[in-house]
């Protein structure tokens, strides 16, 4: 793997981070497991699209896009708090219908950026989408850590560690499924859009398999740094994010093993796998030291 690919490999990295962290939001921090992310993504991404194409301003383009993400997140929400729709059920249901949904926004299969201005074309220099994303990385940890380290944050996160004692504590189970699904797919729309602006181009198909990178990010994450800081989980995250498509990358592009793109899911399955064996791994190795002793 040359320069040009590690470079390239850590900024895909870093968009995906963004993933990672709406999934975490879901899977970890409210306990629901969301499928609307496959959805969202490319929600995000053809909602910016369109609108620059439009004359929008990036900024306004971007924000739309997030609002577009959450009202999608609040939907899944609103279906499995309301109408007792099974949560993955409710996630599929509506990852369903923002396929059309997409469609109806961009009016075809897919839209090229190439000449609009975008939120990465107001810096010069070079690797300006990956100087950028550090940057964006940074604030929404910064955000997200300071909400879920909040007295409100707290609560979202006990309904989902506890949903059965939360509510004797006065927490409102629904009302954090529907904040945290909100905020979760808002983070998955904003991903779609900066990436849709950093490779010039959306596409109805963006989102096939967003859950499962986001998913195997969160899980190599946490096999890197203890779960019981939460600024950490944060931070593993984005570290598996790009250690992800690190492996993907080498994979790739590694001449020993004879794999191919289509056999990125293949890739993915086997990564997944790994991470969630080390920390098994690890425990039964301590088990026996402690016994050696």
């Amino acid at each position: 793997m040359n320069m040009i690919q590690f470079l390239g490999a850590l900024e895909i990295g870093l968009l995906y981070g963004l993933v990672s962290l709406g999934v975490y939001l879901t899977f970890r921090a409210i306990n629901f497991p969301d499928l609307t992310v496959d959805g969202t993504f490319p929600l995000g991404a053809a909602v910016a699209a369109t609108l620059l194409v439009n004359g929008t301003h990036p900024i306004l383009a971007t924000a739309a896009a997030i609002l577009a993400g959450s009202l999608a997140g609040f939907i899944t929400g609103y279906l499995h708090v309301r109408w007792n729709i099974l949560g993955l059920l409710a996630g599929i249901l509506t990852m369903t219908a923002l396929y059309s949904v997409n469609l109806r926004i961009m009016g075809r299969p897919n839209i090229a950026l190439l000449s609009e201005l975008t939120l990465f074309s107001y810096f010069k220099g070079s690797h300006v989408v990956l100087w950028s994303m550090f940057g964006i990385i940074i604030l929404v940890i910064y955000f997200l850590y300071r909400f879920l380290a909040s007295q409100f944050g707290l609560a979202l996160r006990a309904s989902g560690i506890n949903p059965r004692v939360s509510p004797s504590y006065g927490i409102n189970i629904g009302l954090m499924t529907l904040i945290g699904l909100a905020a979760s797919n808002g983070l998955v729309a904003l991903a779609g859009a900066l990436f849709a602006q950093a490779h010039g181009f959306a596409d109805i198909s963006l989102g096939t398999g967003t859950l499962i990178t986001g998913l195997a990010s969160v899980i190599v994450g946490e096999s890197l740094l203890p779960k019981h800081r939460l600024l950490f989980m944060l931070i593993a995250c984005i570290l598996g994010s790009i250690l992800y498509r690190l492996v993907i990358a080498l994979a790739l592009n590694s001449q020993f093993a004879g794999l191919q793109a289509q056999d990125l899911n293949l890739i993915t399955a086997v990564l997944v796998v790994i991470a969630m064996m080390v920390p098994k791994i690890r425990q039964n190795f301590t088990l026996k030291s402690r016994r050696t002793l």
